[in-house]
């Protein structure tokens, strides 16, 4: 299939400040796709419930993802961008692939463990996000589908759904997508080696500045090499961050220095701090401009809504019908 003819689909869950990892791992990604199919981005508030129990927070937490986005340069003429729960097709395709799902496929699930063992309630939502999940996926024919390597499982559980779907009713109701990961960026380290996460309070974020942003960086642990010692960059926290901000030459060079000593984690540290503080000044001014116009977010929403429920009822309609669910009214696609 022609890469401009794809639809393209990903979330991003309203549980806290976006950060360097959500950025590398997903949303850099997601701005440059935009321009290479038909993109479909949410902010999955619905899933934020597992996790959150804040109305207030879950509220404001969304509306500063779709800042935080549009700052970043998201162009809503040129993709989808909206909110979950202004799609309500998705939540009732999850029902109907919840009662195909089997027990067991819930309980393979690593994400699932992982989230318990990282202190997380194991309730019941928790535990079958990956069907929601698959829901949001589905529900808009998506071809391709932008996740972090820890996601992968989730996307397979998701095609196994639709085909359990389309096995189920002898039809091809919904389409099979594929994951899209960038391997040299799927984990970000945080301040403390572990992947970056708002879990291990151990994140940077993307629009951290001045001194709270230079606390967080002069806090990436490191080993107790001396200033004059040669150092090994490839086991370093700090330069897997300025990776990923780097050109070549300037990671060349930095590498170099680490090799030769003389070369401390401090000076390291202020590279990154500067590279950070430049990468994001221009999305950050934008920001700050941006603040006070809710009425522009809640518009872009409010379309991108439209547009996405527009895209679900096509999907959902056959499904309903081959389920045997009747309805004795429409919903208006406005």
């Amino acid at each position: 299939m022609n890469q401009q003819n794809q639809t393209i689909l990903s979330g991003i869950t309203p549980s806290g400040r976006l950060h360097l990892g959500n950025y590398f791992g997903a949303m850099r990604q997601h701005l440059e796709m935009q321009h290479q199919g038909d993109a479909f981005y949410f902010i999955a508030n619905y899933h934020s419930l597992t996790s959150l129990n804040d109305g207030d927070m879950i509220r404001q937490n969304s509306l500063n993802i779709a800042l935080d986005y549009l700052a970043l340069g998201l162009d809503p003429d040129k993709c989808t961008f909206f909110l979950q729960s202004d799609v309500p097709q998705v939540t009732e395709l999850t029902w109907i692939l919840g009662s195909l799902c089997p027990v067991s496929l819930m309980e393979k699930g690593v994400a699932y463990k992982d989230k318990v063992a990282s202190g997380l309630s194991p309730n019941i939502g928790l535990f079958t996000y990956p069907i929601l999940q698959a829901a949001d996926i589905l529900i808009y024919n998506s071809d391709l589908v932008p996740v972090g390597a820890d996601q992968k499982q989730n996307i397979e559980i998701c095609r196994d759904l639709a085909g359990k779907l389309n096995h189920t009713y002898g039809k091809e109701l919904l389409k099979l997508p594929e994951p899209h990961i960038v391997e040299e960026v799927a984990v970000v380290p945080g301040i403390d080696g572990r992947k970056m996460s708002k879990s291990y309070n151990n994140a940077i974020g993307i629009f951290d500045e001045g001194k709270a942003l230079k606390k967080r960086v002069m806090s990436i642990q490191t080993d107790s090499a001396a200033l004059e010692d040669p150092k090994d960059p490839d086991s370093c926290n700090v330069f897997a961050l300025i990776k990923l901000f780097a050109d070549t030459r300037k990671k060349e060079e930095i590498a170099t220095a680490y090799q030769q000593g003389g070369y401390g984690y401090g000076h390291a540290k202020n590279e990154l701090f500067e590279l950070i503080g430049e990468t994001f000044a221009e999305a950050r001014e934008y920001r700050k401009k941006m603040e006070k116009e809710t009425d522009y977010i809640m518009d872009v929403l409010k379309e991108g809504g439209r547009k996405a429920r527009e895209r679900a009822e096509k999907v959902m309609e056959p499904i309903r019908s081959s389920a045997g669910i009747l309805t004795t009214y429409r919903k208006e696609l406005v």
